[in-house]
């Protein structure tokens, strides 16, 4: 359906997870495909899997930590030197733990703060000069924490709402140049780190499946497939949105299922 043949994307946090499959993505749909993170052989290992995908594309990777700022402007200038300009970006970097509010440390807070918000902020500052204009497209991975209290998610909740009020400020700012941004907010997806942490069992997740009003966990592809619109032509007029893909968890499952992990995450530890 999409055809991103001789447009250069760049994944951070592109190594794993969603990001991964959202890079490979573009690359099957003829893209030229930058990725980042903070491990040097996990982006090794994802340019070789970018290159199986879309041998005829440009590809390639550079290591560096979001919250560096020297690291993240020697990134970008190797995506310069390759791309010239950028016309998708994807901003993925992410951390997140469970842990309740009254033991969680004030390092632990500012970490996930520093790498989601903090780090979203540098990565786009980083990327804006570089920004395809008219027709740049930015995408940020947020959270469902973001707009759903869930306990032992205090953390990670304060940065998403920030990262997706940044998008929104920023499709305000950027709009008149014709750069557009927008929010993704992944649902429980199957086979991701994240969604292994917080629900650590087959059976948890199953439970978390039965939460979801289309009576399934997510696939990485689903995520995929919203990057590839939400970047394409077809969506050409969309800027400022924080879409769930998510089979409509957030309308109310969401916040239960987490209540339930978070209780039965609670007892064990007791035990």
């Amino acid at each position: 359906m999409f055809d991103y043949k001789g447009k250069n994307v760049v994944v951070v946090g592109g190594t794993s997870g969603i990001n991964l499959a959202i890079a490979l993505a573009f690359a099957q749909a003829g893209a030229n495909v930058a990725v980042a993170s903070r491990s040097a052989e996990k982006v090794n290992a994802a340019v070789k899997l970018l290159r199986e995908a879309n041998p005829k594309g440009t590809h390639m990777g550079a290591s560096f930590d979001v919250r560096d700022v020297d690291g993240l402007t020697a990134g970008f200038s190797q995506f310069n030197v390759h791309f010239s300009q950028i016309d998708v970006l994807v901003s993925g970097a992410a951390g997140n733990f469970p842990a309740p509010a009254a033991l969680l440390s004030e390092n632990g807070f500012k970490s996930v703060m520093d790498i989601d918000l903090l780090g979203s902020f540098q990565v786009l500052k980083q990327a804006y000069p570089l920004m395809t204009r008219p027709g740049g497209c930015i995408i940020q991975i947020s959270a469902p924490q973001a707009f759903v209290a869930m306990p032992m998610q205090a953390h990670v909740g304060a940065a998403k709402a920030g990262v997706d009020m940044l998008t929104k400020n920023l499709a305000l700012e950027w709009g008149c140049e014709g750069i557009r941004i927008n929010s993704i907010v992944p649902g429980p997806i199957s086979g991701t780190e994240g969604f292994n942490r917080l629900a650590p069992s087959a059976e948890l997740q199953e439970r978390v499946a039965k939460s979801v009003p289309l009576q399934r966990n997510g696939l990485r592809q689903d995520i995929a497939n919203g990057a590839l619109f939400l970047a394409s032509p077809m969506a050409s007029y969309i800027t400022g949105v924080v879409l769930p893909i998510d089979g409509g968890w957030s309308l109310g499952g969401a916040s239960m299922a987490m209540a339930e992990l978070a209780l039965l995450a609670t007892t064990r530890a007791k035990e």
